[in-house]
This record gives structure tokens, sequence and C-alpha cells, in this order.
């Protein structure tokens, strides 16, 4: 593993510089967009079931076309995926200007999903562009860097996103978040981003696509370690999208003393503050990648444990919680960034883009269905927030262990394709 520091990586390239600047400042415009729809949706409905909803809308749209987004991310140019996305949410941000009562809500959360949708293709190619803009050596260092810098764009832009909405409203955040797409284009344009593309690509886009996208599915289910690596941030999220999509919400809007809005800041800064100290520490500390498929199970029972103790001291301080918050996400961080490097490191570059979109389509899933449960429950059958923490925090630790229990065959059951 190479020993180069984040501020050496940044200042000797230039094209990684771009490309992570890039997807900072989208980021954090992004967080500025979702607290304010966290804020449109409890000011005009009211609801509980409707903030789950958002969520599960958003993640079924990020899934919805991963083994096409995958597809198009080893046939074209990654760049070129990137910018695109970019470009069209700069008009689709603004659209939220429109929305001012009740009878708004459903076309809303039709368009978060749809820039989710976008948000899904930006994010495929970028993971598997970053291999083509760093070396080998350097690939722990980029993925810390990136899921660090993702993060911090979660706190600074949640938190911000919550001042901003309690001050100037929601519409001020929606300006902001076109306005960091904006940038973020500019930013990509002059990124140079040298990929291999096989030959079986060049064929016609729609006579090949269903074929090249099974051989995508055959790479990772004909490689034991690769299809249970596959399932590593999935395992988190069968419970980790109701703890982080619909609780940590409800703890924000009812967090007293600070408002809606900037309780959702606060705890989505706790959040991002966690994710991005997990991959840090993992980097620093998790120094042998034998043992990495081994820690990421227990990574997701640690995850869960913090929030079984969130459910436990939850009237005791709201900084004891945010702590706990905290240290979860700190142990869900380090999960992403070690299977992504995993990944990215066994899988080669003409099929890391269908690879990564199966990734990202089982995780999306269980992020979608944990959202839509939880909500539910919420909503029918007055869940509480301690009692909501409590049974979906136990359950991604169980999770965590049987994800930790499945133990491959081998390690390499075929070559590389």
């Amino acid at each position: 593993m190479s020993d180069i520091g984040y501020v050496q990586l940044l200042r000797s390239n230039g094209n990684f510089r771009s490309l992570w600047l890039a997807s900072v400042i989208s980021m954090l415009g992004e967080w500025f967009n979702t607290i304010a729809l966290f804020f449109l949706i409890l000011e005009y409905t009211g609801s509980e079931f409707l903030l789950g909803f958002l969520f599960t809308v958003r993640m079924a749209s990020f899934a919805l076309m991963q083994p096409f987004i995958g597809l198009l991310a080893d046939r074209y140019s990654r760049k070129s995926i990137m910018v695109f996305a970019n470009f069209t949410q700069i008009f689709l941000a603004l659209g939220f200007l429109l929305v001012d009562s009740a009878s708004d809500i459903p076309w809303m959360i039709a368009l978060s999903g749809l820039m989710m949708l976008l948000h899904g293709t930006y994010m495929t190619a970028e993971r598997a562009a970053i291999p083509n803009v760093v070396s080998d050596e350097d690939l722990a260092t980029a993925n810390a860097l990136d899921a660090a810098s993702w993060s911090t764009a979660l706190c600074i832009g949640a938190l911000l996103g919550g001042v901003v909405v309690s001050n100037w409203g929601a519409d001020a955040a929606f300006i902001i978040d076109s306005m960091t797409f904006v940038i973020a284009t500019l930013l990509l344009i002059p990124v140079k981003i040298h990929q291999k593309v096989e030959e079986e690509m060049k064929t016609p886009f729609f006579k090949t696509a269903f074929s090249n996208i099974k051989r995508g599915w055959l790479r990772v289910y004909t490689e034991s370690r690769l299809l249970r690596i596959i399932f590593a941030k999935t395992s988190w999220n069968i419970a980790g999208g109701a703890l982080a999509g619909v609780f940590l919400v409800l703890l924000g809007s009812e967090t007293d003393g600070y408002g809606a809005a900037m309780g959702f800041g606060i705890f989505f800064f706790a959040r991002g503050v966690g994710t991005g100290l997990g991959p840090i520490i993992a980097r620093n500390v998790l120094k042998d990648e034998s043992k990495w498929p081994g820690l990421i199970g227990k990574l997701v029972v640690i995850s869960g444990s913090f929030y079984v103790l969130v459910s436990l001291t939850l009237n005791i301080s709201i900084v004891l919680t945010v702590f706990l918050v905290l240290l979860a996400h700190a142990a869900s961080g380090a999960n992403w960034v070690l299977s992504t490097i995993l990944t990215q490191r066994w899988v080669e570059d003409e099929m890391r883009g269908r690879v990564f979109s199966i990734d990202m389509l089982f995780m999306s899933i269980a992020f979608s269905i944990s959202t839509s449960v939880a909500g539910y429950l919420v909503e029918n059958y007055n869940l509480g927030i301690a009692d909501g923490i409590l049974y979906f925090g136990s359950l991604m630790m169980l999770s965590g262990i049987l994800f930790t229990l499945w133990n491959p065959s081998n390690s390499k059951s075929v070559t590389q394709a």
C-alpha cells in the first residue's frame, strides 16, 4: 500500500484533483438540496411516510438503470458520462423552485428521483474511472480521500443547508445546488481519463447490450470472492437505509431548540464526520489487505451496535447521541471504502463499470426497501424513534454477522474475463 499523503496526491495528480473537486462540490450542493426537500415535505404534509418514500424513490431511481449505466461506463467515455450527468442537473435543480404547496410534493419527489438517477450514473462512472487516473499503489489513498471528502461535503452541506433553509428558505438551497453543478461541470472538462474498451463493446449497442450486460454479471458470479464483496455495502444498507434515511431525519425534526432544518443538519453532520473518519482510520490502521474481506462484515456489526446504543441512551444527551451516530457511520465508511478498493483491484478496466453497477444496484435496492418499510411502520404502526433504531440496529448487526459467516470456498475460481 502506498504511503503517499492526501495533499501530495492532489498536488502531483491534476486529473485526480479535478475529478475530486468536481465530486466534492456537486455533493456539497446535493446535501443543500436534500435538507430543503426534507423541510418541504414536513412543512407541507407533516408525513413521516413521505420522508421514507422520498428516499425510496431516490434509491430506486439510483438502481433502476444501473445495468445499462455500467455498460455505458465500459463502452463510452466515463468523463463524458459524468459531464452529461452534472450538466443536466444544473437545470433540474432549479425545477424545485416551482414547489409551493402540498399538491406539488408528488412531482417534487419524482424530480428528485430523476436527479438521483443521474447521480447514480455519475457515481458508477466515477468509481470505475478512479483507477484510470491514479496508480494502483495510490488507490487506497485516492479512495480514502474520495470517501472522506464525500463525507465532508455531507456534513458541511447538511449543516449549511440547514442554516440556509432556516434563514433564507428552501429556494436559496436549490439555487446553490444548481450553481454547484455548474462549477463541477467546468472542473471536469479538462480531465483526461484513459480507459480500455473491449472489442465486444465496439459492436452495435442495442444488438449486443444484453449479452454485454450478462458478461458483467457472469464476471461477478463466477468469482466467489468478488460475488461476496459486491454485497458488502448491501449488508449495511439492509438496515442502514431505515436508520440513515428515516430515523436520523426524525431525530433531527424532533430535536428541541433547533428547528427541523437545523436538526437535520446536526445529525447529517455527524453522519458525514463519521463516514469521513472511517476511511482515513482504515487506511492508516488496517494495512494488511488480506484481512480486509474478513473485516468488512465485522464493521457492519460494529455500526449496528452503535445504533443500538443510540436507542438505549436517546434521552440522556444530544451530544452523546450525535457522538454515537458519528461512530456508527465511521464503521460504515470503512466498510464502504475497503470494499470499493478491493473491487477496483480485482476487476479489470474493461469490466469495471458493469461490476460497479451491480454493486450499486444491490446496495440501492436494499436501501429502498429498508426506508420504505421503516416509513410504513412509523406512519401506520406508530413505531417510535427509539424502538425503530433498536430494531433496525439489531437487524444491521445480524446482517453483519451473516456476511462475516459467508466464507467463499475459493479466492478466485476463474481467470480474469
